[in-house]
């Protein structure tokens, strides 16, 4: 359908895999830096104090350093494999998973219902994930669709650099890679992986503006 890459394998069947590979990657990161930072969210913006502060001083740290260089250290460091692609992504997202569940537990933590949950002596966790995190996964959805985007884009920029997935592997990325040498005599290697990966960015972009404004009051009425 696609045409051959430089070595004859069948383009498209290489997209296909390369996609399975992308989302497999986005999903199974969104999944570990979730729960990972929505829970050190749920603990900041409950329990406030030197918890809160801590834990935000070293999501800043991290903040500090270019999401794609801190990749691409650990990955150099970790050795090209798939569930090391997934650790490493997972390191460089959970700071906005954390930050964004935290801003939504000070919102939330001062609401009537969560002082009634205190009042009558529930415990920590009780009010942490019985009263505080329904209240938060409208926010994390709309966070997890919109990073889902740059999670499959960082992967992407890991494999085209030769830090993320083996050799072998099928990734876009590295579809892309491999066909940059041949941009003048077979620029479909390079451009149709390249088109998909685009695609594929931009419609979890979409998705993510979507349920940004159905769960925003704020955009509802405005």
């Amino acid at each position: 359908m696609f045409g051959t890459d430089q070595v004859g394998q069948d383009l498209f069947a290489q997209m296909m895999m390369g996609a399975r590979v992308s989302l497999t990657v986005g999903v199974s990161t969104l999944l570990f830096a979730g729960v990972f930072g929505v829970l050190l969210g749920l603990l900041a913006g409950h329990f406030g104090g030197w918890v809160d502060n801590v834990l935000m001083r070293v999501a800043d740290v991290q903040l500090a350093f270019p999401a794609i260089l801190l990749a691409i250290l650990l990955a150099s460091v970790l050795g090209p494999s798939l569930w090391n692609v997934i650790v490493v992504i997972s390191i460089t997202n959970w700071v906005v998973f954390a930050r964004v569940t935290r801003s939504q537990v000070l919102t939330l933590r001062s609401r009537e219902y969560v002082e009634a949950a205190r009042t009558l002596g529930a415990s920590h966790a009780h009010i942490i994930f019985r009263t505080l995190l329904p209240g938060c996964i409208a926010p994390i959805l709309v966070v997890a669709t919109v990073q889902f985007g740059h999670v499959v884009l960082l992967e992407a920029a890991l494999s085209f650099l030769g830090v993320g997935v083996p050799l072998g592997t099928p990734s876009l990325g590295a579809t892309i890679h491999n066909g940059t040498a041949y941009l003048g005599t077979a620029w479909w290697i390079s451009t149709l992986p390249g088109i998909a990966l685009a695609t594929l960015v931009l419609s979890t972009g979409i998705l993510g503006d979507a349920l940004r404004d159905r769960f925003d009051p704020k955009l509802r009425s405005a």
